[in-house]
């Protein structure tokens, strides 16, 4: 996968910039943890997850690649729901 496989017409000027703030992380492997999360969520995140989905993006690559493949623990200030929601995208993703 190269980039989003989903069109960003239709969503709010927030989840716009959230899809293409996914897509553009800076390594690779972070867009494509974050950027297929996003392709598949982003307009259906209440504004609680977006508020928290905006912090994570604001995470170093490294920490967040770390956390969301299970090689490091998630620390306690960013434990959440979210998080879990994308740890678990990305799972079921890798069975696939």
């Amino acid at each position: 996968m190269t980039g989003s496989t989903r069109s960003s017409e239709g969503l709010s000027e927030r989840r716009r910039r959230l899809l293409f703030r996914s897509w553009h992380r800076g390594i690779r492997e972070a867009d494509l943890l974050l950027g297929r999360f996003a392709d598949a969520h982003i307009a259906d995140l209440c504004d609680s997850d977006l508020d928290t989905y905006e912090r994570l993006l604001d995470v170093p690559d490294h920490d967040l690649y770390v956390w969301v493949t299970g090689e490091a623990a998630i620390p306690d200030a960013y434990r959440s729901e979210l998080l879990d929601r994308i740890v678990r995208f990305h799972a079921e993703d890798a069975r696939r």
